[in-house]
């Protein structure tokens, strides 16, 4: 089974959008290794709630609101609401930047330093419920800034120009030992992508994004995003190898 397919000259991302769930389901589940590491800003943390919110709002109560209403008492300073946006979408910023770097190093302190970002800008969010979705951009944002300068310093051989791919932290436990050979492949191709082709197709194919929502993550416009995972997806239609294919040539 091929994790790339060829790409259909009428619509240049129809195939990695078909692709999405066979790439997608051999990766690590969202829910999968959740861990509760909390923002290290003191300066969230320090921010007291507003004498508005009820007790209700700032006990077990909070679990049952929508992300709109958390975000629009965050923005007023209760920390419990931040705390349990911080909760209900840790773990999906987590696999995020892990799916996009490759690998986990540094992907908490990504995450930490997103988080902070986004409870600084609360109020700036236009649509309290799609607090996921900015998240997301922001991370995204991130990580690209973070993947640029590696390279950056890699060139100038003050480090590398390229991180180790993290099969542990990318493949499924239900992965088979062929799944995972086929995502190191990918993710190595992937890496020599400039990042924002790389991130364009990661969020499409892997993530399983609809084109306006990786427009949306990724601050550029639609046809700027087509153009960039079509390039994805034609390098990686070039170069990717199925094992399979030899083997059955032999």
């Amino acid at each position: 089974m091929r994790l790339v397919e060829p790409v259909v000259p009428a619509d240049p991302v129809a195939e990695a959008q078909e692709d999405a769930g066979d790439v997608g389901s051999a990766f690590v589940p969202e829910e999968r290794g959740r861990r509760d590491v909390r923002p290290r800003g003191a300066r969230v943390g320090d921010r007291r709630p507003s004498a508005a919110t009820g007790p209700t709002e700032r006990g077990a109560g909070l679990t049952e609101l929508p992300d709109a209403q958390l975000v629009i008492l965050g923005a007023r300073g209760d920390v419990s609401a931040l705390e349990q946006l911080y909760r209900r979408h840790a773990a999906f910023a987590i696999h995020l930047a892990t799916r996009i770097e490759g690998s986990a190093r540094d992907v908490e302190d990504i995450v930490h330093d997103a988080f902070l970002r986004a409870f600084e800008r609360l109020g700036d969010l236009v649509d309290p419920a799609a607090f996921r979705a900015w998240l997301g951009s922001i991370v995204v944002h991130k990580v690209r800034s973070r993947m640029r300068r590696a390279r950056l310093l890699g060139l100038l051989g003050m480090g590398k120009s390229s991180e180790p791919v993290d099969l542990d932290a990318l493949a499924s436990p239900a992965a088979s030992p062929h799944m995972r050979a086929q995502i190191a492949q990918i993710y190595a191709l992937l890496q020599t992508l400039p990042a924002d082709e790389r991130i364009a197709w990661i969020l499409r194919s892997v993530e399983g994004h609809d084109l306006e929502t990786v427009a949306q993550m990724t601050d550029c416009s639609l046809a700027t995003v087509k153009r960039r995972i079509s390039r994805a997806q034609h390098f990686l239609d070039g170069h990717f190898v199925d094992p399979t294919s030899n083997e059955a040539s032999s």
